[in-house]
């Protein structure tokens, strides 16, 4: 009930604003008639000839409007429109030249003149059908404008409302995927009652810190970033100890301050070790080396791998899944991702294009 007492509000106010916005067009059309007349000795005839004209004029046009453009012209049935137009005008003239040589009479003289001039009339009531006709076409050309930018908006908003939402799902599954990976070398390491463990677990209190404050930006500073990866590898550089060597180096253009995804290295980090290093008891290696120049970024991690190929190192899991999908959602074309099989190292290369 509610709906439908705003619906018959909302319409009869459209209604009301429609029906002043003609009442002016047909006010201006009556001035400009009179004004024309301005010379002529009998006003009483002046004005009831104005508006004997006007009334078989709206009359043409809102039957044009109401029935010839929605049956036929809005069909695109061009020519049936332009004959039954033509034949209403026809209709309507002779109709309107009775009823002014009736105003006229009196002045023989006047209706003599509007008996031979009945083809300006009719050309004159052409006339104002076809202007009402073009602004007709006009206004509902900007009324779809306005509804078709309106929708592209919606859209735009849907959509940014569902890319915030997966973006958010896939940085969500990040964070357990590398907290489950912490927590067991921790936990290795509390088993053998290691001194590396407290440090550890202030390392990782840093990093989550990071996880949970500093990332919920769309973007953070490179500089951050790339902290957060030396965090982790120290991390496990204490995990390892000798057993491999993990290095880690970066070049930056400091001329500009880049910003980027957050947590968008971490899984090519957490592969590198779990699908490298963790199959190695010793000899094994992992290295890291970011560069940035001219907008460009570029990730080189390559680990040391053993005779027996893993195959899981390609399907990634969750990790690998979520952040070629988060490249492809925040970066589009703008990236180049390749994952190289070395015969005794894996390698991968990112490219991004600021």
């Amino acid at each position: 009930m509610f709906k439908f007492l705003y619906f018959t509000t909302v319409l009869q106010k459209s209604l009301s604003l429609r029906a002043v916005y003609h009442s002016l067009i047909w006010g201006a059309y009556l001035g400009l008639i009179l004004a024309f007349n301005s010379q002529t000795e009998n006003w009483v005839q002046a004005v009831g000839g104005a508006l004997i004209h006007i009334a078989f004029a709206a009359v043409l046009v809102y039957f044009n409007f109401i029935y010839l453009i929605p049956k036929y012209l809005k069909q695109k049935e061009f020519a049936s429109y332009t004959t039954y137009l033509l034949l209403v005008t026809m209709l309507i003239t002779p109709l309107e030249l009775v009823c002014l040589y009736w105003n006229l009479s009196g002045r023989p003289a006047a209706q003599f003149s509007l008996v031979t001039n009945q083809g300006s009339h009719f050309l004159m009531l052409l006339l104002l059908v076809s202007l009402g006709t073009i602004l007709k076409i006009i206004k509902e050309w900007f009324v779809q404008e306005r509804v078709q930018r309106s929708m592209e908006l919606k859209q735009k908003e849907l959509e940014t409302k569902t890319l915030q939402s997966e973006l958010s799902f896939l940085k969500s599954q990040i964070n357990p995927h590398f907290l489950f990976n912490s927590l067991n070398s921790i936990y290795a390491l509390a088993l053998k009652k290691s001194d590396l463990a407290p440090n550890l677990i202030l390392q990782l209190s840093e990093m989550m810190r990071y996880m949970l404050y500093e990332s919920n930006e769309k973007t953070v500073p490179l500089e951050r970033e790339i902290k957060y990866v030396e965090n982790y590898l120290a991390l496990e550089r204490s995990r390892y100890g000798d057993k491999a060597a993990i290095d880690f180096d970066y070049d930056i253009d400091q001329k500009n301050t880049y910003q980027i995804a957050p947590l968008l290295f971490i899984t090519f980090l957490e592969n590198s070790f779990k699908h490298g290093l963790s199959h190695q008891l010793t000899g094994g290696y992992v290295f890291v080396y970011i560069c940035v120049e001219n907008n460009q970024l570029d990730l080189l991690v390559e680990n040391s791998k053993t005779e027996l190929k893993d195959e899981r190192y390609f399907k990634g899991g969750i990790g690998l899944t979520n952040v070629r999908r988060r490249l492809e959602l925040l970066y589009k074309n703008n990236y180049h991702l390749e994952i190289e099989d070395l015969p005794d190292a894996y390698k991968v290369n990112l490219r991004i294009q600021f």
